[in-house]
């Protein structure tokens, strides 16, 4: 059976993307391939994947105009598919959740999919369509699958439900934060974006994404900034180009051991080169977030994930240099 493409006149590109592939040298590659590969409804494969899921990442956009990455979770069915173009997801954001009043009837949001045991992974983004008392729907703008590099795997369970201790706010990294960013080997990115499409035809949308690496790939340069490595990927440059459009950013650190949850919130700047970059082999650029917010949630998400083994390839990148 064919699978179903792009069904839009023009890329499924915006400036900034079209930009960031510009400047990394393929853009001719992507728009040879990318209406082949991103589609505007889910491909059946797809719709399995995410009723098989117990949990998915979210990238929402609050009034302030700061993305938020999160995560929703729920037993394998909570999200399920039923049609082509609509994904329903039984949950609501968790207590505390600084995404909640984003995800709202008519709102864009980004979704990514990624089951840990296997190292799939799938993104769609859309809009929310409807919103009730048991969750959301999402009506599909764009569906593609994403490359299982650096994801490591875990084992994932359910625990039972806790009364989690309040959240912690702040505009800068604490101690606790800062080890936590430290020692972690998996973040997710949520990014916006408001510019159109190469045919005018996007008004805008938000997406959130997987980065991987090292224990200590996010090196923490001080209360207010932190810096990580972008590695070679899919080549569509959705991270990179929303920020070259819109700057702000927020990323989501999973604890998987307690089910604690660490949001930072700010304003990213992409290196493309120099000294720094060099030093951290496998970089393809930097990412630095200049932190505006931060918010830590202790024992939120009802399942937990075991450590089984890191991704291979992380063999072939590197380290930041001790201080």
């Amino acid at each position: 059976m064919d699978l179903p493409i792009w069904p839009h006149a023009g890329l499924p590109f915006h400036t900034g993307e079209l930009a960031a592939q510009e400047r990394a040298g393929k853009r001719e590659r992507m728009a040879a391939a990318g209406s082949r590969v991103i589609r505007g409804e889910m491909p059946e494969q797809h719709q399995t994947f995410y009723a098989q899921l117990p949990f998915l990442l979210v990238g929402a956009v609050d009034a302030s105009g700061l993305p938020w990455a999160t995560m929703l979770a729920g037993r394998p069915g909570f999200a399920h598919a039923p049609d082509a173009t609509h994904l329903r997801i039984d949950a609501l954001a968790l207590p505390g959740d600084p995404a909640q009043a984003a995800l709202v009837h008519g709102a864009r949001i980004g979704l990514l999919g990624i089951e840990l045991p296997t190292r799939r992974r799938n993104r769609m983004n859309g809009i929310i369509v409807a919103r009730d008392e048991a969750g959301l729907t999402v009506e599909v703008e764009q569906s593609f699958g994403n490359c299982p590099r650096y994801i490591q795997l875990r084992d994932v369970s359910f625990a039972e439900p806790a009364v989690a201790p309040p959240a912690w706010h702040g505009d800068a990294l604490d101690e606790k934060a800062m080890a936590w960013l430290r020692n972690a080997d998996t973040l997710f990115i949520a990014t916006s974006h408001t510019a159109s499409g190469a045919e005018g035809e996007h008004t805008g949308g938000a997406d959130v994404s997987h980065r991987g690496g090292k224990p200590g790939f996010i090196r923490v340069d001080d209360a207010r900034t932190l810096t990580f490595p972008d590695f070679n990927g899919n080549n569509f440059f959705n991270t990179v180009g929303n920020l070259i459009a819109n700057p702000r950013a927020g990323i989501v650190v999973p604890d998987f051991a307690d089910g604690s949850l660490l949001h930072v919130g700010g304003r990213a700047e992409v290196i493309w080169e120099g000294a720094e970059l060099a030093s951290f082999a496998g970089a393809e650029r930097l990412v630095r977030l200049h932190i505006e917010r931060v918010m830590r949630r202790p024992g939120v998400l009802p399942l937990r994930a075991q450590f089984r083994e890191y991704s291979p390839v992380l063999a072939d990148t590197g380290a930041w240099p001790a201080a």
